[in-house]
């Protein structure tokens, strides 16, 4: 992949278009509740501040549909990054792009920022409309995208403006994730263990058959869990299954077996009547689950199992919690895996999304090799696709 960095762009006193995913978690009450992305990305922000550098910085925030809405506004972005800044003022106009964004844009001096409002106010950013892409092209001499965690989007501001300015290149964040990811399915030092949770197969699938060309093995926790047990006759109770997906994941087996990669499940389970706050979680002795029940964690067999295959792991992906880990009772399988990946010698990769809050509440976060902050974008790379906001940066 040839694509440039910032430290590889003439970007002294020229106008810097950094694409940024400041697509942050707000309280309710308009303050941000983590700061992680806003920080993720200021390596590359100061990097283009000090070398003088007229900032622009662009990015979305939730999903506004395409119209103004206040809740939605950048506004508590722009004031947390002013104070990550230490003194240095951010001017946020109004929008995105018009008159107004046009002339603070030709007023801007060297190793100033200006952050644009919600590009999403806009149905077109998500559109890629073509006129809306060439107005936030007219504020770039240079354009940098440091948003992983949009990289899957062919957004104007993620793919469509970027043949409109000349100069072009990735950030710090970006040079990151591509590395790593790029070294789990390029040269991954074996034995290579992938641990896969969350609460579909169906967003998982694409990923296990690329991970089966390259894996050594494949852990399977969470809901989809049980759509696997489910295809090979297991009872299941009430657990979440995908139904339509039952074929598919006894095929993935059935492929898995031909080709030696061992697909392990769930040998025992965290059950409760209902997945809710206060429910009595019960523990099964294999992988049946009462008709009345339903799984909402590995049990401590499997974390057993599966903590032993971690810990042995030279490279390790995970992607998906292995229960309902926002619920105390049905933590435990997931902030166990956690301990093993943090415990394990191994280059070790946490594909964004619910790991990472996992990873983060089990207090290792500093003991993985790299955190993506892309949930999807990671796994859309992991899975083998061309991510359009990448694709759009190659020479």
């Amino acid at each position: 992949m040839t694509i440039k960095y910032i430290d590889e762009l003439p970007i002294e006193e020229r106008r810097v278009f950094i694409r940024v995913d400041f697509n942050v978690k707000l309280d309710g009450k308009g303050s941000i509740a983590d700061d992680t992305r806003i920080k993720a990305a200021m390596p590359t922000i100061r990097y283009a501040l000090e070398h003088d550098a007229k900032l622009v910085l662009a990015s979305h925030l939730g999903r506004p549909k395409g119209k103004v809405d206040p809740k939605y506004s950048l506004k508590p972005v722009g004031q947390r990054l002013a104070e990550l800044l230490e003194g240095v003022e951010v001017l946020m106009p109004e929008d995105c792009v018009g008159d107004a964004v046009k002339k603070l844009n030709s007023e801007l001096q060297p190793g100033q920022v200006m952050l644009l409002e919600n590009l999403r106010f806009h149905p077109e950013e998500t559109a890629n409309d073509e006129a809306f892409a060439k107005q936030l092209a007219g504020l770039a001499d240079v354009y940098v995208n440091d948003a992983f965690g949009t990289a899957h989007r062919a957004h104007a501001s993620t793919a469509g403006m970027v043949k409109f300015v000349k100069e072009k290149g990735a950030g710090f964040l970006m040079r990151s994730e591509v590395k790593y990811l790029s070294k789990l399915l390029e040269k991954p030092e074996k034995p290579f263990v992938a641990v896969l949770g969350g609460a579909k197969v169906s967003d998982k699938l694409g990923v296990i058959e690329n991970l089966m060309n390259i894996c050594d093995e494949i852990l399977i926790g969470g809901g989809m869990s049980y759509t696997f047990l489910k295809a090979q006759g297991i009872s299941v109770g009430r657990s979440l299954v995908e139904e339509d997906k039952i074929h598919t994941a006894r095929r993935i087996l059935e492929r898995a077996q031909t080709r030696g990669i061992p697909i392990r499940l769930p040998k025992d389970h965290v059950v409760a009547a209902a997945c809710e706050e206060g429910a009595k979680p019960e523990t099964t002795e294999g992988q049946s689950i009462p008709d009345d029940m339903m799984g909402l964690d590995i049990g401590p067999k499997t974390v057993e199992a599966y903590s032993a295959d971690i810990v042995k792991a030279k490279t390790i992906f995970w992607n998906g919690p292995m229960g309902v880990f926002e619920i105390p009772a049905f933590a435990k399988g997931t902030n166990e895996v956690a301990m093993a990946v943090a415990e394990s010698n191994s280059t070790s990769v946490v594909g964004g999304g619910d790991s990472v809050a996992a990873i983060k509440k089990a207090g290792v976060a500093d003991r993985i090799s790299h955190i993506s902050t892309g949930g999807g974008a990671s796994l859309e790379f992991v899975e083998g696709k061309k991510l359009p906001g990448l694709a759009a940066l190659e020479e």
